[in-house]
């Protein structure tokens, strides 16, 4: 090993290993620290004890401060001090809030398009144009059969710019068969019937049509709503109340003690008494 490299070594050894030494006149400017912040805060009572300071360089220490503003827990006030070489003087560098542990942070940013979620739209509220919607696929384009273009324009109204594809039926059948109008929802569990065969269902066109359709009634709570064929409610058409006995009480019998009845009682004649078998006598025969 040369000598070249072995002073190239020993200064690499010595620039990881060093660390920058304490600066006493930054350490004790405490006080600078203090005003600087106070300075900043909106009010001079935000800023709290001091939390201690760190070097971070050669003539360039940190200090921090509690901050005591409210909804601010875990966070500090961060002074950064600085001087000249052979400066007895502190120059505030910069002053900042910033967390510590157990600071309460705001949640990371994400785009509209990963933030929003089905029921966010209100009112006036319009979504972007999306070109390459997976759940859509192009239209029906006529082909010039009459009783074909007539089915699919007039029946099943797939001349529009875009369609439902395959993937979009698929996923809108689970969502809404998983959902509340779907089997096993509550009003479904508890259902005589299902919506299949009740009169106030409307099924719909196409493909959804095999498993939904729109509940009409508007005693029940799907009234508008898209509701699958095995879906239930207590307001089926077809189903009845169970007899119920009334819920009043059986009345007490009236007794009339107004009223007397005379009941004539007859008593039996002395010859149709009959005569006790113990008591009956027998005549002795005669002596031959």
């Amino acid at each position: 090993m040369t000598a070249a490299t072995m002073s190239t070594t020993t200064a690499t050894r010595r620039t990881r290993t060093s660390r920058p030494k304490p600066d006493a006149v930054l350490l004790a400017a405490v006080d600078v620290a203090l005003e600087a912040a106070r300075q900043d805060a909106e009010h001079p009572s935000d800023v709290g004890e001091h939390l201690g300071a760190s070097t971070d360089s050669d003539r360039l220490v940190s200090h921090r401060f509690a901050c005591t503003m409210r909804g601010y827990r875990g966070w500090h006030w961060t002074v950064t001090l600085a001087r000249v070489p052979r400066g007895k003087v502190a120059t505030v560098c910069e002053v900042e809030l910033l967390p510590g542990d157990g600071a309460i942070l705001a949640p990371e940013w994400l785009p509209w398009s990963e933030r929003l979620r089905p029921g966010d739209i209100g009112p006036g509220d319009v979504l972007p144009f999306q070109a390459d919607d997976p759940r859509l696929e192009p239209g029906y384009e006529p082909t010039g059969d009459d009783e074909q273009d007539r089915v699919a324009i007039e029946e099943l109204a797939l001349a529009r710019a875009r369609v439902l594809s395959f993937d979009g039926r698929a996923e809108t059948a689970a969502r809404w068969y998983e959902g509340l109008q779907g089997p096993t929802s509550p009003s479904a569990v508890q259902s005589a019937e299902g919506c299949g065969s009740c009169g106030f269902l409307v099924p719909l066109q196409g493909a959804l049509g095999q498993v939904f359709g729109v509940c009409t009634n508007e005693w029940s709570a799907d009234d508008g709503r898209v509701v699958a064929l095995d879906h239930g409610c207590g307001a089926h058409s077809e189903t009845d109340v169970a007899p119920h006995p009334t819920d009043w009480p059986a009345p007490d019998p009236v007794i009339d003690e107004m009223h007397l009845e005379l009941v004539e009682t007859r008593t039996p004649a002395a010859e149709d008494t009959p005569v006790p078998a113990d008591e009956t006598t027998t005549e002795p025969a005669p002596e031959q």
